[in-house]
């Protein structure tokens, strides 16, 4: 287990945390892309917690994930006796506990279609996922492109295009960083390792992303991380 840092003094962290109730259950930062989203909102928005990393690929970790939820997968949020096992769901859950932290767009219709995209995320692009699965460290240039991948690359970039045309071109998908652009950090990060080729607008906004600070921490704990998953090491002929 490690905890993360969110203030300068550990100690005031930890004590807010516990205040907070909020303890966050996820996976290696290097695989883990469902992980990182709730992780990178929370970060981003200074919403204190405890962190558990479990280790994916082990003996040992199915059991360990179990004593934090029987539906048997990260992330988990266990909030005092709350227990949510979802990513959106946590997003959901945090942003309602702290309103004052504005995670989604103030304006209605901008929180309406905020919520579409996260919802289209949350429950599509199972092409780009198959093909292009998660792995921070590596670069696999070229790999990945398969039809259905390469269909769920022009619908995301349909989905910045519309959203920076509204927000504008130095902005974030609705202004400010909201849920919306963590919840598509981990495919800035997916286009980083399969080096997909971006309008300068687009690719501009995934650099923004990268070098959000909780984006940034997200991947140099990655990076730091020393577990390896053989079968994301490498780009097989075929992905699974």
């Amino acid at each position: 287990m490690q905890t993360t840092e969110l203030d300068p003094t550990l100690s005031r962290t930890l004590d807010a945390a516990g205040n907070a109730g909020l303890k966050l259950v996820i996976a290696n930062k290097n695989y883990s892309s469902w992980s990182m989203r709730p992780w990178v909102a929370m970060t981003a928005f200074g919403i204190p917690f405890e962190e558990v990393r479990l280790s994916l690929g082990r003996p040992e970790t199915s059991a360990h994930i179990a004593q934090y939820s029987s539906a048997g997968r990260v992330p988990v949020l266990v909030a005092g006796e709350i227990t949510v096992w979802d990513s959106l769901a946590i997003c959901e859950y945090v942003a309602e506990q702290f309103r004052e932290k504005a995670m989604w767009p103030l304006d209605v219709a901008a929180r309406a279609h905020a919520r579409s995209i996260c919802a289209e995320m949350h429950s599509g692009f199972t092409g780009l996922r198959t093909a292009m699965f998660m792995n921070i460290r590596a670069r696999f240039p070229g790999k990945g492109r398969t039809p259905e991948a390469q269909a769920d690359i022009g619908r995301i970039c349909e989905i910045w295009e519309n959203c920076l045309t509204r927000s504008g071109p130095h902005k974030f998908l609705f202004g400010d960083f909201s849920i919306a652009d963590a919840y598509f950090a981990p495919i800035v990060m997916r286009f980083r390792t399969y080096d997909v080729s971006l309008a300068p607008a687009l690719q501009a906004y995934a650099d923004r992303v990268a070098d959000h600070p909780a984006v940034s921490q997200w991947m140099r704990e990655a990076l730091a991380e020393t577990e390896r998953l053989e079968k994301y090491e490498s780009y097989p002929d075929q992905t699974s």
